[in-house]
């Protein structure tokens, strides 16, 4: 019911409890209790006297059906299921635990909010309620994980060829997993990989792009942001229609990483490189490493010059700032 509750409430206009209550067949005292449950949950609602409640703003919920039915005919043929929730802990971490219940390649599951968002290295990823895509696709690949290096530059690239759709052309990739407009962070991709280095594994592809986020957001990210409202200058943009666009791009983009490995997608990092000479901060587990950034080698490494000389970094040993 709350789902139904957002549904009616999504046009941005005040609602009473009454007008509700009449709508979804229960009385206004539940109709309350949703709303307060909604409220504490993050959900933006705002409660008057006399008019009722409303969203601050018209917002579109995601759709599984919108999803797919945006869909090119490639990707329809691939993804097995699209599952939408109002609230998740991480839409990665659901994902991972179906994984290993056995659900199939292509599986695909994206939330209005997220309690316990995750970045890379386990940082927190700020998510309210229908301000972003927060995305996450399961691809099982019959390669082992060691043959997975650059699978996140690949996976950066798809995302801005996806952005392409909607007009930003201004998008550049820092290594490993962030889009970046003007310095400021469109995007980032988180993966999870289940397997043996070997054998057969699965991965886990998390998506989140800043569509609309609240001015309230900014003070808990820690870092400079942007979204696609400031940079489209639209008010209304399509999360269902982003959506499809990004599992479009990225399932063809996994489908030529298995054929062919990170080469078919270096031009087009080498192009969006923001970091490619400029000097760097890398923080590895026991010491922080200077230098200059040399672009990445065909296995995905950053490639660093260092005071004792080039050094090559894999994604999962280092953070990275760029020295302003």
């Amino acid at each position: 019911m709350r789902r139904d509750l957002l549904a009616i409430l999504s046009d941005g206009k005040f609602h009473s409890g009454e007008a509700l209550g009449l709508a979804l067949g229960v009385s206004r005292m539940a109709i309350w209790k949703r709303i307060r449950a909604l409220r504490e949950s993050g959900v933006p609602l705002e409660v008057v006297r006399a008019q009722g409640y409303r969203l601050p703003e018209a917002v579109e919920l995601l759709d599984a059906r919108a999803i797919q039915d945006g869909l090119g005919t490639a990707a329809r043929e691939r993804l097995a299921s699209v599952d939408t929730f109002l609230e998740i802990d991480s839409t990665n971490t659901w994902l991972r635990q179906r994984a290993l219940d056995g659900a199939p390649s292509g599986s695909v599951c994206v939330a209005e909010m997220q309690s316990a968002g995750r970045g890379r290295r386990n940082r927190y990823w700020v998510s309210p309620f229908a301000a972003s895509l927060y995305l996450s696709l399961l691809w099982r690949s019959s390669a082992g994980a060691a043959e997975l290096g650059g699978l996140s530059l690949a996976a950066g690239v798809a995302v801005v060829r996806s952005l392409g759709t909607f007009g930003i052309d201004s998008a550049g990739l820092k290594w490993p997993n962030d889009v970046l407009v003007d310095g400021a962070k469109l995007a980032g991709i988180l993966i999870d990989v289940i397997g043996e280095s070997t054998g057969p594994c699965s991965v886990i592809i998390g998506i989140g792009i800043n569509v609309a986020m609240p001015e309230t957001a900014a003070a808990e990210i820690d870092q400079n942001w942007i979204d696609l409202r400031r940079l489209t200058g639209r008010e209304a943009i399509s999360r269902n229609r982003l959506a499809s666009a990004v599992l479009d791009h990225m399932v063809a983009a996994l489908e030529e990483f298995e054929r062919s490995g990170l080469q078919p997608f270096l031009e087009d990092w080498n192009r969006r490189d923001v970091i490619q000479h400029r000097e760097v901060s890398l923080r590895l587990p026991n010491e922080v490493i200077q230098g200059r950034a040399c672009g990445i080698d065909s296995g995905g490494a950053l490639l660093v010059d260092t005071a004792s000389g080039r050094r090559r970094f894999a994604s999962g040993e280092v953070s990275l700032r760029i020295v302003p």
